[in-house]
């Protein structure tokens, strides 16, 4: 007999609710006209809390690969909404700093990405959603 039943292991259930949360914003960020994925949005994100951030350091701080940033920042800057340049004192670092136009899509896509949070934690009380966050950070902790 099998006591293994993937569709109620928490690892399942964790990507599955993921996964859904980021369909969910694109879809969100695609009905309102912005041509944004839920990745490209983590490393604007980044750069909201603090602008000239090196490739390396979103690689990090987003849990993404560096030939996977180096590709979302070359989606952003052809979209406009990032430009790379040099860092000063050491021109091997690439510094990435936010455009107007992607300053001004915080105050767009914050609150439809909060919009899609919101929605998923429907029926979900803070006590409840407390409950979970502290052992996802155990998890995460535990792994690292």
């Amino acid at each position: 007999m099998n006591d293994f039943l993937i569709e109620q292991s928490f690892g399942y259930l964790i990507n599955r609710a993921a996964h859904r949360l980021q369909y969910e914003i694109l879809q969100a960020f695609k009905l309102h006209g912005f041509d944004i994925t839920p990745q490209q949005l983590a490393v604007l994100n980044r750069l909201w809390e603090q602008d000239g951030l090196s490739q390396v350091e979103i690689a990090d701080m987003t849990f993404k690969d560096r030939p996977g940033i180096t590709r979302i920042v070359a989606v952003l800057e052809r979209k406009g909404v990032i430009v790379r340049k040099p860092d000063e004192q050491d021109r091997r670092i690439v510094r990435v700093y936010l455009t107007q136009k992607g300053r001004d899509y915080q105050g767009k896509l914050v609150p439809l990405a909060r919009g899609v949070l919101e929605h998923g934690r429907a029926g979900i009380t803070d006590e409840e959603l407390k409950c979970m966050t502290l052992p996802l950070m155990k998890i995460i902790a535990n792994l690292e």
